[in-house]
């Protein structure tokens, strides 16, 4: 098989790059990573080099190029059906399906509000209308999930549905948001992964500033 290669931004500010790249890492399929960093205003002229949208993340495989976060995690899911990047049951994978839709074009308050830095000191920042409804929405989301599995991932063990949520336990926990305890319980797996912890170390250790991205 021709060898997988993800495209991705910097690593501390690119919620969309750590979708796939956790999803990928988290679940034990092999890939080359190339990250192209946001290191000028409005992006990085070599993103358009390699990318049709000018935008990361990008997956290429052989003469195939990928892009789009959730549009990566299926197609490698096809690729790696025992990777587990998609539940086995029909109806866990709908849900998963729809979890990740919802994530993929909602919650816009959040994500505008509270942009994901993950070397931002914990500290609150006042929270613009329809945040905190953003994140009740989510926490009943993962606690459904929750539940339906019996954790203490969404769907059981790690998967494509956690990777596109990702973003959203690194700026609960930055924005020192009050979330219920089953909610930082799930954080807390999240957080313990060797693949979220990989991805933090090397995002802590980036040097390039967005300032639209410092909240």
């Amino acid at each position: 098989m021709d060898k997988l290669t993800l495209y991705i931004g910097n690593k501390n500010y690119s919620s969309w790059s750590l979708r796939p790249w956790i999803a990928l890492e988290g679940c034990g399929i092999p890939f080359e990573e190339v990250l192209i960093p946001f290191d000028f205003p409005g992006g990085n002229p070599r993103i358009r080099e390699v990318s049709p949208t000018g935008k990361v993340p990008m997956l290429v495989h052989g003469g195939l190029k990928v892009w789009e976060s959730l549009a990566i995690i299926e197609y490698v899911a096809e690729l790696f059906p025992e990777a587990g990047l998609l539940p086995k049951d029909r109806q866990a994978r709908a849900l998963a399906r729809s979890y990740s839709m919802e994530m993929l074009s909602g919650f816009r308050a959040l994500r505008n509000a509270c942009p994901m830095n993950m070397r931002r000191p914990v500290s609150p920042l006042d929270l613009p209308e329809g945040v905190m409804e953003d994140v009740a929405r989510i926490e009943t989301i993962w606690r459904e999930a929750r539940a339906f599995s019996g954790g203490p991932f969404l769907f059981g063990v790690f998967s494509g549905a956690d990777a596109m949520f990702a973003p959203v336990v690194s700026r609960l926990e930055k924005y020192d948001i009050a979330v219920a305890a089953d909610t930082r319980d799930y954080m807390a797996a999240m957080k313990a992964l060797p693949a979220w912890k990989k991805w933090e170390e090397a995002a802590l250790k980036e040097t390039w500033i967005v300032p639209e991205d410092e909240a």
